[in-house]
C-alpha cells in the first residue's frame, strides 16, 4: 500500500518419555534429531522440510527420533513416543499431504507446540504472466509454508491488493478493480468462486476479517479522507476521524475487540490501536521513522515492520507499545509479516521472495519458501 506507507492426527501409540535432544550449533535453541529414512523420495523431502521449518527438529543421517516405512506403512520412533502418518498415498501431491500431517503431529508431540504445515499462505504475484511475460499489477496465488503446491487463483490482470483469509481457512477477502473500479471481493480458494461483497466512491486502501468472520474492518475514502470502518452486512460504522491524516493497513486482535491499523496524523506512519466499542484509540509506536505493517497473533503480541535505520521485522507487546519491541530480523527490505498459528513464526516478503523467520532468540536463519521468478508478496497466513 504506497501511499500509506510513504507517509506511511495421527495416532500417538506411546506416552511422553524422557526426550532427547541436541543443541546444534550456531542455532541456539534446542532440537530433536531426526532420521528420515522412507521409500517415497517427495515424502522424504516434504517431511524434512517441513520438520526443519518448524525450528524444533533438525533431519540427518541419525538422529534420537527414525521416520521408517513405505506408503501405507510410515512410523516417527523414538524419545518415548510413536506416530503413525495417518492414510497412504498414491502420488506426490498425497505424499505431501500426509507428510505435513506427519510434520505437525511430531511438532505437537515432541515440541509441543503448534505445526503450521497444513496451513496455507496466501499472496501477491507482481512478477509477469510466465507465457506472456506482461508484468500484472497483482494476482493472487497460495501455497504451503514448504513451498510446494503453488496455484494462482486470478488471472485478471487488474490492480489486485489485500488479500486476508477468513476464519474458515478455505475464503479470503481483497480488493480489485476487476470492474472498473476498487471492490471489496470474497472467494472460495478451493473452487474459485467468488462475490462482490462491497463497493465504494473512492479507493478502499486496507482490509482486514475479524477473528469470528462476521465483520471487516476496512479503511475506505467514499466519505473524504481515509477512514477506518467497521462492515458487516449492509451496514457500515466508521471509528476513526482525522481530517489531515490517512489511516491504513488495520488488523483484528484475537479477541475481535480492538483492531491495530496505522496513520500518519503525527506525520510519520506509526501504529495505533482502537477499542472497537468505545472507540478511545491509543498510540502504540514511536521509536524508528515509520511503523507499519502490523500483524496481531493469537498469543496477543503484534509484529510489525519498522524503520531503524533500515526496515527490521519486530516483536511487540501492545500493553506497553514499542518500549517493549525485540527486533527479530536483520536490516533489509522487510514488508507485510504475518503470524502462524505456532507464535513462533512469520511469514513476509523481502527482495521480491517469501520468507519464513523464527522469532525465537537464537532462532533459524530466514528460510526462503521457494524459488521462482516473479515478486512476491503481501504474505497473510492463514490463522
Amino acid at each position: 500500500m504506497k501511499s500509506i506507507v510513504a507517509i506511511c492426527s495421527l495416532v500417538l501409540l506411546a506416552t511422553a518419555g524422557a526426550a532427547t535432544v541436541v543443541d546444534v550449533s550456531g542455532i541456539g535453541n534446542k532440537k530433536y534429531t531426526v532420521q528420515v529414512s522412507v521409500s517415497h523420495p517427495m515424502f522424504a523431502r516434504c517431511l524434512q522440510k517441513n520438520l526443519e521449518l518448524s525450528g524444533l527438529f533438525v533431519v540427518g543421517s541419525s538422529g534420537s527420533i527414525k521416520v521408517t516405512g513405505a506408503p501405507g506403512a510410515i512410523r516417527a520412533e523414538g524419545a518415548g513416543k510413536s506416530l503413525d502418518a495417518p492414510t497412504p498415498f498414491a502420488d506426490d501431491k498425497s505424499a505431501r499431504f500426509v507428510a505435513r500431517q506427519l510434520a505437525n503431529a511430531m511438532c505437537e508431540a515432541y515440541g509441543r507446540q503448534k505445526g503450521f504445515a497444513l496451513d496455507k499462505i496466501v499472496f501477491l504475484n507482481r512478477g509477469k504472466q510466465p507465457a506472456k511475460g506482461v508484468a500484472v499489477p497483482g494476482e493472487i496465488c497460495v501455497c504451503y509454508p514448504d513451498g510446494y503446491d503453488i496455484r494462482q487463483l486470478t488471472s485478471d490482470a487488474k490492480m489486485t491488493v489485500f488479500p486476508r483469509w477468513k476464519n474458515d481457512g478455505e475464503s479470503i477477502f481483497y480488493i480489485s478493480d476487476r470492474n472498473g473500479a476498487p471492490q471489496i471481493w470474497e472467494m472460495n480458494t478451493a473452487t474459485g468462486v467468488r462475490n462482490r461483497r462491497w463497493s465504494f466512491r473512492g479507493t478502499p486502501a486496507g482490509i482486514a476479517v475479524s477473528p469470528d468472520g462476521s465483520r471487516v474492518a476496512a479503511i475506505l475514502s467514499f466519505q473524504g479522507n481515509p477512514e477506518l470502518y467497521i462492515l458487516q452486512g449492509d451496514r457500515y460504522v466508521r471509528l476513526t476521524n482525522t481530517p489531515n491524516a490517512s489511516e491504513g493497513q488495520p488488523v483484528w486482535s484475537p479477541d475481535g475487540r480492538q483492531i491495530a491499523y496505522v496513520s500518519n496524523e503525527t506525520r510519520y506512519p506509526q501504529i495505533y490501536v482502537i477499542d472497537v466499542a468505545t472507540r478511545q484509540k491509543r498510540r502504540l509506536t514511536s521509536r524508528g521513522s515509520q511503523n507499519v505493517d502490523p500483524d496481531w497473533g493469537r498469543d496477543g503480541r503484534i509484529v510489525y515492520i519498522t524503520r531503524r535505520g533500515g526496515a527490521q521485522v519486530a516483536v511487540m507487546n501492545p500493553a506497553s507499545g514499542d518500549a517493549s519491541a525485540q527486533l527479530v530480523s536483520d536490516v533489509s527490505h522487510w514488508e507485510h509479516p504475518s503470524w502462524a498459528r505456532d507464535n513462533r513464526h512469520v511469514v513476509a516478503n523481502r527482495d521480491k521472495a517469501l520468507f519464513v523467520l523464527d522469532t525465537l532468540e537464537g532462532g533459524d536463519k530466514p528460510r526462503q519458501v521457494f524459488h521462482a521468478d516473479g515478486n512476491w508478496i503481501s504474505p497473510c497466513w492463514v490463522k
